[in-house]
């Protein structure tokens, strides 16, 4: 505290209110928008020149800063949009798409073959002999297997096309503007790539085999009916040419 003359005293300004000052001055100078872009923000809110004074100018840069930190919420907020809905859309295991997401997908394609009269295929395909992998090597030897068989799939198909995981050992493929048969010209070639590159567990190869049923995408459909149908082809390949599921 300083004593003035007369006696009265008038108190001192701490060292640490000087600095906050300084700060706050320093840290508003640091939002200040460029002059141009004043201008230009005043010209698109229809203020005339001569009233573009130090507090209009002012209140065009808190308005500027303001808008850029919305812009930049936005973009945070779509970003962890496009995050979740990846999330939601993957298997929990694989790197694929799980069943609720591949009969959208499916639901899609199927909406482009009606409208552009086009064609397309699904394709669904099981493990043979998955169970007794797990039951033999243990659940850790079965995801291994569903993961390297997931890989497998992707490289075999285009960017384009879509690879799901329908539950358990089974998958689904969405082969866009693909006739039956030039999709099961493409399964056919599976086989080899499992015997050229197996998968190996611990040392060993797995011996893989897949079964798969072939169906057109077609108009009339919903994506259920089509599943079910290229369901029931599996089984029939899998089974000698008959479904015998409920036996």
């Amino acid at each position: 505290m300083k004593i003035e003359p007369g006696g009265q005293s008038r108190p001192t300004r701490a060292a640490g209110d000087s600095r906050k000052s300084s700060t706050k001055t320093s840290t508003s100078a640091s939002f200040t928008a460029p002059a141009r872009d004043i201008n230009d923000s005043a010209s698109v809110l229809g203020i005339p020149e001569e009233e573009l004074t130090p507090r209009v100018q002012a209140a065009i840069t808190n308005l500027m800063t303001e808008v850029e930190s919305l812009r930049q919420s936005i973009r945070d907020l779509t970003r962890r949009l496009n995050d979740a809905e990846q999330v939601a859309d993957q298997d929990p295991l694989l790197p694929i798409y799980n069943r609720r997401a591949f009969v959208r997908e499916l639901a899609r394609v199927k909406a482009s073959v009606e409208r552009y009269q086009t064609e397309a295929s699904l394709v669904y395909i099981d493990l043979n002999q998955f169970k007794s992998v797990n039951d033999s090597l243990g659940h850790e030897a079965g995801d291994y297997v569903l993961s390297q068989v997931a890989l497998r799939l992707k490289e075999s198909v285009r960017d384009t096309d879509i690879v799901g995981r329908l539950g358990g050992d089974e998958f689904g493929l969405i082969l866009a503007r693909t006739k039956p048969q030039d999709a099961r010209h493409l399964i056919d070639r599976l086989p080899k790539l499992f015997a050229d590159k197996p998968i190996i567990w611990k040392g060993a190869a797995l011996p893989t085999s897949l079964s798969s049923g072939i169906v057109p995408i077609s108009a009339g459909e919903n994506p259920e009916q089509t599943l079910s149908a290229a369901d029931t082809a599996m089984y029939k390949e899998k089974n000698g040419g008959e479904d015998r599921r409920g036996a």
